[in-house]
This record gives C-alpha cells, structure tokens and sequence, in this order.
C-alpha cells in the first residue's frame, strides 16, 4: 500500500467501501440471517402466563375449526358401526374405509397402478399419509373427554388443556373402561370390574389378585408425574399449576385411550411423529419399544418416557419442569413387572398355534386367513401366534406421494416402524403408528397398496373379517 501515490490510494479505499456496501455489483442488500433451528426449546418464558393463555384460549376455536375441516376433507367421520361386531366389552367396531379418494379415483384403480403413477398425478389417499397433530407447531399431549372426565371424577386431577382438544370422535376410539386380562390370572377374566383404574381404586381392585411388589409398579404406572404440558411452571397449558400425567392416563387399564402426543425424536417440529398410544397388552412377549425407537426392553422404555418422552426429548425443559428420575434397580423394574402381566383378549376361535380352528370359524374368516398366509403378504412380518415379528420394517410410503407442508407437518416418508402385534387388534383402532387409519378396512386397503397385492373385493373383506377374531 505504502507504494500506491496517495490518489490512488483514496480511490482503492473507496472502492473497497463500494463493494463492501453492494453499490459496484449487482447484489441486493441482504436481510439478516435466520437463526438455524435449535434443538432445545426455550427454557425461560418472556410471555406472562396470564397472556399467553388469553392469547391461546382466543385462537383455540379457529385452531380446532381448521383441524376438524382438514380431517372431514380426509376422512368420512360418520358413525356407522359393523353390524354384529363389538370390542370386547361391547363397543361397535366400526365399518368401511374412511380415507377419501379424490372424485373419479376407485381403490381398485389405485391397486392397479404403479407407486410411481399414483405419486405423479399425486393420487394416494390423504387418509393414508402422516397425520398431524391437531395443533402440531404447538404439539404436546392431548386427552379424549372422556379420560378427561373420568379423572376429573375420581381424582380430582384436570387433564384440560387450554389451548386444544382431542380431534378424533369418540367412535373411532378403543372402548373405555377398556377390559383387564392379567397373563397370570387368566382363570379371572376381565378383572376391571367396569371401573377405570386409578390412585382411588387400584388397591381394592388388585389386592389379593397381585404380589406387593406388583402392587408398587401399578402405583407408580398410576402415579402422576410433571409432564411438558401439565405442570406447575408458567409455561404449561393446563389453566391451574398440574400435578402431572401418569402413566395410566394414556395407557388406560393397560391397554390404550388413544391419547395422542408427538414423538420427541426429531427435529425441527415439523418432522416430529404424531403418535397414537399403543396397548401395554402382551408387552410380555414384545422385544421391541417404541413405535420407532426399537428400544429394547420394557425397562429401558419406562425409564425413558419418564426421563425424556414426557418433555418433548429434551432434558434441559426436564430439569426445569420436575423430572421423575426413578430407580432403575427397584421402581423401573416393579413398572416393568406389572407391564408384563397384561394380556391380550381372549381369542376363542384360534387354536394354542394361533390359527383358526375349522370348528369355529365361518367361511369368510378361514378364507381371510389363506389370504393373510398367502396372498395378502401379511404373515411375511406377523406370525402367529402373536402376529409379530418383533422387529422394524421401512413401508417405503415416499414412493406414493411428494413430500409437503400440511398444517405445520411436514408429509414425507416414515422410515422404519416397529411390528406391532395383531392380537386383540379390534379393539385399538385407530391403527398405525399416529393413527392415521381409522378402521381395519382402512388398514387392508392402505397394505394392499403399500404391498401391492393386488387383493379383490372379496379378499378384502374377508380378510378383515380374520383380523377381527385374532
């Protein structure tokens, strides 16, 4: 620089002052930067309560509007229940498949097309990609009304939120009280007696029947907990300071209530899972957790939705809220034993190997079980006499459809899901992973696409009819 006569010099300095501020190139003024995306949420609110739930309570009736027209343009929602079919304590099964099909489009055109035709005119059902959330850039757990109400009732705990309600109707649920069947008191029955389990109830109902230290894991499962949205910080969305959510809450009697919440597996939001509660039903002969986790071990699953799960996976948001650290020696395993005795429903019409017996079966059933063995593919990752593999198959659902934005979730492919078993499968609807098949005929036709099986009429509904008696 020291050899540049002074001129020029200025002029060198005031072009480098031109190009840094764009006026000798051709480039617009930039904005600011975006900040990437963070994998922790934010620790400390700035928003009062007070406004953040006047603020939320005045949006939740356009919030819930739009959720209920998105699922009444992707699904038929009526109430039509099949006729002589009821869960195990006698709630209709409902019939017929609820995905809607864009005008002009038959299930059987579908079947007849190739993943790659049915993604370029942009055809596959709506019903059968990723459900989201009802609010899902907001997430968190949510309640049917009636656990709500139940709990309400005998516990004086209030699992409202402010913000959102459950989005599903009560018809495409399990039924609830949902039916107990214990794998080492079968001689019982269904031990619920009618009644919900609860803090209130779960002594007088299992004393006797269970060991103490069976007795201390059903406490605990029955034991609210703080939980991301329902605690006492100012940041939850329940209107009073929570006590928390329990384990029992969504796994109601064992099984499930369909409470829904979104997987805290990934990020950013929009590719975080919703996740639709799985029964606790033959935990006892499952070796996979999680419908996408694959932990391996009741133990390692409890102590993980305790520890991370129940604050969006994130343990800074935990520490701040009350974390339930639970002793893995004596408290982990006493949950995990109870766990472990909850059975599948009676299946009366299947023999110690887990097929029909000719005796008892009809027609249609022993036919839609050739076609389960056979030509439906089904029994490749369901074998009997549980109807699992234990293990996690990738359904490849990307090939069918472009991956979009839909109300704050992004619609792309799935990736590995575990093998959930088929026994008592009627009385979990809704089916999948989130949930977003609401019937056992949805999830034919969603599989035979998925397979390409190429199933008939005739097929289809007879295989159904063998999912309904396993």
């Amino acid at each position: 620089m020291d050899r540049i006569p002074f001129p020029s010099r200025a002029l060198f300095a005031l072009a480098a002052l031109w190009l840094s501020a764009g006026v000798l190139t051709h480039a617009q003024p930039t904005s600011d930067p975006v900040a990437p995306a963070s994998s922790y949420m934010p620790v400390n609110s700035e928003e009062p309560f007070d406004a953040v739930q006047r603020r939320m309570v005045s949006a939740k009736p356009g919030i819930m509007q739009a959720h209920q027209t998105f699922l009444a343009e992707r699904y038929d929602l009526a109430n039509r229940p099949a006729a002589g079919v009821t869960m195990t304590r006698g709630k209709p099964v409902q019939a017929g498949a609820r995905a809607r099909l864009l005008p002009g489009v038959t299930w059987e055109m579908l079947a007849a097309l190739t993943p790659d035709e049915i993604r370029a005119r942009d055809i596959f059902p709506a019903g059968f990609r990723p459900l989201p959330h009802p609010n899902h850039p907001e997430g968190g757990m949510v309640f049917p009304l009636f656990v709500i109400d139940e709990l309400k009732r005998q516990e004086q705990r209030d699992l409202t939120r402010f913000d959102l309600d459950f989005d599903l109707p009560d018809h495409f649920l399990p039924e609830f009280p949902a039916a107990i069947f214990l794998t080492t008191r079968p001689d019982l029955g269904d031990v619920s007696q009618g009644k919900v389990v609860t803090l209130d109830n779960y002594f007088a109902l299992f004393n006797g029947i269970l060991n103490p230290k069976q007795l201390e894991g059903l406490r605990l499962l029955l034991t609210p907990f703080p939980q991301q949205q329902f605690n006492a910080t100012d940041d939850r969305r329940s209107a009073r300071p929570s006590r928390g959510v329990a384990c029992f809450d969504c796994h109601s009697n064992g099984h499930t209530d369909a409470a829904t919440h979104l997987a805290g597996d990934a990020r950013p939001q929009s590719f975080r899972h919703r996740i639709d509660t799985p029964s606790l039903r033959g935990v006892n002969i499952q070796q996979t957790f999680g419908s996408q986790r694959a932990m391996k071990s009741i133990e390692d699953f409890t102590e993980f939705e305790q520890r991370g799960a129940y604050f969006d996976g994130d343990p800074v948001i935990a520490a701040k809220k009350g974390v339930n650290v639970l002793d893995r020696g004596s408290q982990v395993h006493a949950m995990a034993e109870m766990q472990e005795l909850f059975d599948f429903p009676p299946a009366p019409k299947l023999n110690v190997l887990g097929r029909l017996d000719p005796a008892k079966a009809t027609a249609p059933e022993l036919h839609g079980q050739a076609v389960f063995f056979g030509k439906g593919q089904c029994a490749v990752c369901h074998a009997p006499p549980y109807y699992t593999d234990n293990s996690m198959h990738n359904l490849q659902t990307g090939r069918f459809f472009t991956p979009q934005m839909v109300r704050g979730a992004m619609m792309t492919a799935d990736g590995p899901i575990k093998t959930f078993p088929l026994r008592g499968l009627k009385d979990s609807p809704p089916y999948l992973h989130d949930g977003r098949l609401l019937t056992l005929a949805d999830t034919v036709e969603f599989f035979n696409l998925i397979l390409g099986t190429q199933l008939t009429a005739e097929e289809k509904s007879d295989l159904e009819a063998f999912l309904r008696v396993l």
